[in-house]
Order: structure tokens, then sequence, then C-alpha cells
């Protein structure tokens, strides 16, 4: 009864409308190089002011829904991440466009989407209570050994030349140390410029790296290429039930991932998409293609990365702690419409919980059209001469940088930067990789010192079983490539 009511208040017109006007626009503004979904959930939280706390979270949680999915058209179609949690769509999305795709990318980008964000919805209306309390056991031990797992995914997304891939992680874990120590007041890597002391913008770095150098790269193709035909349309092409299969399983594993990714405090969609791509890439029975335009690799990604939505919603419901930037402005709008988040919330506003949760369900459902329409916009990119577009998309990737002069810098730099790494067939994805997980990495590692005490790590990583297991199978996922390449090779000879 609770839940059929909760059901009801999610449908009512009004709520409906904000959820539909919500999943549009952060489709839109998902879509837009650098833009990203804090940026689009602030934009309408002023405007959620004189609604019912419903109504309110149905447009922040169709904004939140709608600027991930739509974050994979744009890295689809123009190779440009419209959010960092799409950086791991490129990878095989992009591929996959150039080959002549790209409605069909798009569809596998969809499909995945849609089923991760219900996925994660289905399991947290029943498991809510008991999954926060299993989220409070993880510490910064915990922690540090999931990202320590993550890590071992740049391994997997560089199989032509680890070493080049391990030289790519190490760089972007070292530009992830750039900036004022999370510890200490001591600047690190910032060479006397004072724009530094707050760290290289994550969305600077992804815009350069992947957008701009791609337009640096097909200007110098251009130069010596016939000109190719983009298209002339691009239409969302759904894969079909029997394309399907032997997918699900890995559908199903990234959704998980995604969900307990969602769960912990601070790691983010970002994270989540990188631990499901490093996994195809490790156990996908194509793993060979993965890279270069195989439905895995975007399945593992996309799925992975909505999922998350669902999840960061339990340690912001019922403990009050936000799982990523996002969850904590929906957090202050839930305050000001008189919702206290925490432990009590489960118990005193249950209705608020299961509204918010057939929300969050809609919102994912909702995806699909608002996903047509925003595609069918981008299509007429596709018309455009090749000329114009390079041009286009490297105004997109200025704008991307969010108006602060020196994070355009930054991207131009590493969009050169990138360029020459290409030529020297260095892998980009896994400095990327090295970004997106080195703050989390060194915060967890500060904290695991200010807890150790005069313990020995063996004592203190043995205290913890969860860490125990997550340390063992990052050491697996090492061990294991390397057994079976040495194996590979000697059979050969």
């Amino acid at each position: 009864m609770l839940f059929i009511d909760s059901l009801l208040a999610a449908l009512s017109p009004f709520t409906l409308a904000m959820n539909f006007v919500g999943v549009m626009l952060g489709m839109i503004v998902g879509a837009l190089p650098g833009l990203g979904s804090v940026v689009a959930i602030t934009i309408c939280l002023p405007f959620t002011f004189g609604m019912t706390s419903v109504s309110a979270i149905a447009l922040l949680l169709g904004v939140y829904c709608g600027s991930i999915c739509g974050g994979s058209i744009a890295a689809v179609l123009i190779n440009t991440p419209g959010t960092p949690q799409s950086a791991a769509t490129a990878f095989d999305g992009y591929p996959m466009a150039r080959a002549g795709k790209p409605g069909k990318a798009i569809g596998w980008a969809l499909a995945a989407s849609i089923f991760g964000g219900v996925f994660s919805c289905v399991i947290l209306t029943f498991a809510a209570p008991q999954i926060a309390v299993f989220a409070l056991q993880f510490g910064p031990l915990e922690t540090c050994a999931l990202i320590l797992m993550g890590l071992t995914c740049i391994s997997s997304v560089s199989a032509n030349n680890q070493f080049k891939g391990l030289a790519m992680g190490v760089l972007g874990l070292l530009l992830a140390c750039v900036g004022m120590s999370p510890f200490s007041a001591e600047s690190r890597f910032t060479f006397d410029i004072f724009a530094l002391n707050s760290g290289i913008d994550l969305v600077a770095v992804i815009v350069g790296v992947f957008a701009l150098s791609e337009v640096l790269d097909r200007v110098e193709r251009m130069r010596r290429e016939a000109r190719v035909e983009n298209g002339t349309s691009c239409r969302v092409q759904l894969p079909s039930l029997g394309e399907w299969r032997g997918r699900m399983s890995g559908l199903v594993k990234s959704s998980l991932i995604g969900t307990f990714v969602g769960i912990l405090p601070g790691t983010g969609a970002a994270t989540a998409a990188f631990l499901s791509y490093g996994e195809a890439r490790r156990s996908s029975p194509r793993r060979g293609n993965i890279g270069k335009g195989e439905p895995d690799g975007i399945i593992a990604a996309e799925s992975s990365n909505n999922a998350v939505t669902g999840g960061a919603l339990v340690p912001s419901l019922a403990l009050g702690i936000p799982g990523d930037p996002v969850t904590a402005i929906m957090l202050a709008t839930l305050t000001i419409h008189g919702v206290t988040p925490g432990v009590r919330l489960m118990t005193e506003n249950p209705e608020m919980v299961y509204a918010t949760f057939a929300v969050l369900m809609l919102s994912n459902l909702l995806m699909y059209p608002s996903c047509v329409i925003t595609t069918r916009m981008f299509s007429f990119l596709l018309r455009i001469p090749e000329q114009l577009l390079m041009g286009f998309i490297a105004v997109l990737c200025i704008l991307g940088s969010r108006g602060n002069l020196f994070d355009v810098f930054v991207t131009v730099f590493m969009g050169i930067a990138a360029y020459f790494m290409r030529r020297m067939e260095f892998p980009l994805p896994p400095l990327v990789i090295g970004l997106v997980l080195g703050q989390q990495f060194e915060m967890s590692i500060g904290q695991m010192m200010l807890f150790k005490g005069d313990d020995s790590w063996l004592a203190f990583v043995s205290a913890s079983p969860i860490a125990m297991v997550l340390l063992g199978m990052a050491f697996l996922l090492l061990v294991v490539p390397q057994v079976q390449n040495y194996r590979a090779l000697r059979a050969k000879r």
C-alpha cells in the first residue's frame, strides 16, 4: 500500500511533467561537452522553491539521469564525452560510429543505461535499509582497496603495450596530485602558478585529451586523405533480442558494480564506469574487440554509470551522506522543503523515500523518448562539412572549459600533448583512469595513515576481511592476464 501511494504521487500530472522536463534538459546539457550533471542541477535548483518536495526531486532526478545518459551521445557521435562519466563510452562508441553505425552505438548505450538505472531502482527499493548498513562498514582501508582494484583497469585497457599504458597511468596519478595537499597546506607541482593550487580540472583534461586531440588528428588526416562522408542522418537503433545473446551476464555484472559503487560515498559514476569497463576487458568473451567498436564495452560503461544514480541515493537518503556532488545538491533541496535526510528518514518519512525511488525509475524510462529527440538534434552535425564540424567541436571544447581562462589553457595544452601521444601510440584511457581515481586514492591512503597508529601494515590489512578480498581480486586481475599471455605464447611456440 505504501509503495502504491508513493507511485501515485510520482505519477501526478505536474510531477510527471517536471520529471520529463528534467530528463530532457539533462539530456541536452549532458550532451554538451564540459557542462555535466552539476551544472544542469544547479540551473534547475532555483525553480524548485515553489514546488512540493516530490515534484522538486522529480525535476532534479530527471536532470541527473538525463545528463549521465546524454553524455554518451556526444561521446559516440563526435568522440567528445559530454560528462566525465561518459569517457569510457567513447572508447567503443566512437569507433562503432566511425564504422557507419552511430545509431546502433547510441542504441546500445541507451538500452544499457535504461537497464542499469531500472536495475538499481529495483534492488534499492527492497534492499535500501540493509545496503545502507553494509555501506557503513567501508572505511578508508576498504575504499583504498576498492580504488586499487580499479587501478588494475590500466593493465586491461593497455594490453597492446603495457609499459606505455602504465606510464600513462602514472602520469594520470601525478596530475591528480597537482594542487594543495588534502592533509596539509603544502602546494605540490604548482610551479608558483596560483590557479594550480586548486588542482587540475577533470573536465578540462578529458575534453582536451579526447575531443581536442581528435580534432587535431582529424585535421592532420584531412590534409592527406580524401574526405569521408559522415552520413545524412542518425536514428537511435535499439539492439534486437538476438543481439543480446551472450551479453546479458555482462550487463547484469556491470549494473551490480555501478549500484555497489554508487552506494559508497564520494566515489561517483566515472569510477564505476572505468571499473566495469576494465572488468569487461578482462572477462568478456569478445574482449579482443573491446576498444574497436565492441558493444560489450558500451554496455559495461553505460549500465554501470547509470546504475550509480540509484546507488547514490542510499547513503544520501538513509544516512544523510551525499554519494556525489549531485546528491549533495539534492540533500540541500530536501532540507529547503522541510525534509531532513538521515537515519530517521526511512522510518519517519517512508512515503518520500519510496516516491523518490518511483520517480527515479520513471526517469530512466523517460530517457528513451528524450534520447531519440536529442539524437535527432545532434544528427544535423553529421551533415556539416568536416572542416566546419571540426571547428564547431573545437569551439565546444573551449566552451566546455567552464569559462575559466586557465582551464582553457589546460584544455588546449592537454589536447596538443594528447595529439603527440596518439602519434607515438601511447594509450589515452590509462591517463584518465589515473586522474579519476588518483585523488580518491590519495585521500584514502592519508586516512589510513591517520588511523594506522603503530601497527604493522599486515595486521592493519588483515583486520578487514572486505579489504583482503578486494586486494586479492586486484592481485588476480594483474596476474591472471599475464599467466594467460604466457600460456598463449608458449602454446604458439
